[in-house]
């Protein structure tokens, strides 16, 4: 596929690392205290981090991957949309305000908040370094796949470097910048992201006199599936298991984002509760906004790129996308959309990063291994270098997960947060008589049982699409483990609470207090 001017695209996106490096640099002067590198010392407004959320939420997956998978499989892409969306609807009615009120700094901070402290935090964190392990490969493969319609790299090698190019800036980001440098990232590229795809939006609704059904008459016609495209099940019906798998996917859509570390961390950013939930509410217009441009770009792509043609084209699903910008735009709209796609993938990535680092320093570093006694400017040096030690990793996983589709891959990652998190983040906020045991079974059932499924799943090996097709272990025949998973993390974190007899209610009370009022909110929880 002639994607134009290769020059020029790389050079639209180094003026935009540029320019929000200069930002970086510029909002991360002055004193700076623990706080200001995990929460960026809650100076944010609601509306401001609503902006931050949508631009950590709205990542290669949403853009990328759902666009692609809408001009592929029609109907049955647009359903990562509406979980997607829906998902937030957990998150501000049961979530967001109570974990603003109990927290600190992570989301340990509200699951160990009336249990031992250290093995429960030693769970929080391995939890939350899996689901932003797996976030990350999500971020990589878009990575790589983008580059490589770019630049017209179609070799192993050169999409590994890009990988690697990425996950170097990614941590330039979070070592400079700490949490409020990266959210005015998020800021930014969450404005260039809607504004782009919704100039992209109304630009394919003019080609069509501005109708939707004409949009899709023409999609329908060059489509090799013709009509079924705009039907349910055409990627999910073909049989009882992928129907099953198509549940398993709701779940994990529906139930993740509420147990996604990254996203819980943004509450944190605020001064009030108050300010959490307005976070919230400006988020949910943006993203389902942002959702409602994947349907008509996505259509676009499918009839103005092709099916065929995004399939061969250097990252496949993933560059629908960028592809529809070239046929629209030429090569400039084209390095403009691929440099706002670079500026979502870096700002997710580094709001990742943060949070992994984070968890890693304030709670097994400080939490577990100082007793919470640890000087507050070498536990910021100790996030620091897990910074750099999250970044190596998250580029070898990137290089195995390349040319997968990305809004698959991060449904994967909601799916280890419905099972890890959510269960206990619900329980802790809402159920007196959950205890240790119980939030440890949950964590380490939800996360083990999640991560086996994955493992022995058509994802990894057994299929054409797997990260390792040269192998097959695979024995669980469903692509997305929610199924069994979340409620298995749920069904643990019941019985081990009541198998035990651990329960403490004065710090039942209090918690419940704090949540729901906020008193005491500021106080450090760490003991």
């Amino acid at each position: 596929m002639d994607v134009g001017n290769p020059i020029l695209n790389i050079a639209i996106f180094l003026v935009f690392v540029v320019v929000t490096l200069a930002i970086v640099i510029r909002v991360a002067r002055g004193p700076k205290q623990a706080g200001d590198f995990y929460h960026g010392g809650r100076s944010f407004s609601g509306r401001q981090n609503g902006i931050a959320i949508a631009g950590d939420y709205l990542s290669a997956a949403s853009f990328l991957g759902i666009v692609g998978a809408v001009a592929l499989y029609g109907y049955d892409g647009l359903l990562y949309s509406i979980g997607f969306l829906v998902a937030w609807l957990v998150a501000l009615l049961l979530v967001a305000e109570p974990l603003r009120n109990t927290g600190k700094y992570t989301m340990a901070d509200v699951l160990s908040f009336r249990m031992r402290q250290r093995p429960v935090r030693t769970a929080a964190a391995i939890s939350t370094l899996a689901v932003s392990f797996f976030y990350l490969l999500a971020q990589m493969a878009g990575a790589g796949g983008l580059v490589a319609l770019l630049l017209g790299v179609d070799d192993k090698l050169g999409q590994s470097l890009t990988i690697a190019v990425v996950g170097a800036l990614m941590i330039v980001y979070v070592l400079v910048g700490g949490m409020k440098g990266t959210t005015w990232v998020q800021i930014i590229k969450a404005v260039l992201l809607i504004v782009g795809a919704g100039a992209m939006t109304v630009w394919v609704l003019v080609l069509n006199g501005g109708s939707l059904s004409a949009l899709l008459d023409r999609a329908v016609a060059v489509h090799p599936d013709g009509d079924r495209v705009l039907e349910p099940m055409l990627q999910y019906g073909a049989s009882d298991t992928t129907k099953l798998g198509f549940i398993s996917l709701a779940i994990a859509l529906v139930f993740g984002a509420a147990g996604l570390p990254h996203v819980l961390m943004r509450f944190y950013t605020v001064p009030t509760a108050r300010e959490a939930r307005r976070s919230v509410t400006w988020a949910i217009g943006l993203i389902g906004a942002f959702y409602l441009f994947t349907l008509i770009l996505g259509f676009g792509a499918a009839y103005l790129v092709g099916h065929d043609e995004i399939l061969a084209a250097p990252g496949g699903a993933n560059s629908a996308a960028p592809a529809l910008a070239y046929e629209l735009g030429g090569t400039l709209l084209l390095g403009v959309i691929a440099a706002v796609a670079f500026a979502t993938i870096l700002a997710v990535v580094a709001g990742l990063t943060i949070t992994a680092a984070a968890s890693f320093a304030h709670d097994v570093y400080n939490g577990v291994i100082k007793r919470g006694q640890a000087d507050p400017e070498q536990e910021v040096k100790v996030a620091r270098r897990t910074a750099v030690v999250v970044g190596a990793v998250s580029i070898v996983g990137g290089v195995l997960a390349n040319g997968q589709n990305v809004a698959f891959l991060v449904s994967l990652a909601f799916a280890i947060a419905a099972s890890a998190n959510l269960p206990s983040i619900l329980y802790s906020l809402y159920w007196r008589r959950f205890n240790t045991r119980g939030s440890l079974w949950s964590i380490y059932g939800g996360l083990g049982s999640a991560l086996v499924l994955i493992v022995f799943s058509p994802v990894v090996t057994g299929s054409e699409t797997a990260m390792i097709p040269g192998v097959d272990i695979s024995w669980f025949p469903l692509s997305n483990p929610a199924l069994v998973s979340v409620p298995l993390g749920f069904f643990l974190g019941w019985l081990g609470s009541v198998t035990s007899s651990e329960h403490d209610a004065l710090k039942s009370a209090e918690m419940e207090v704090r949540s729901m009022t906020g008193a005491g909110a500021e106080k450090a929880v760490v003991h």
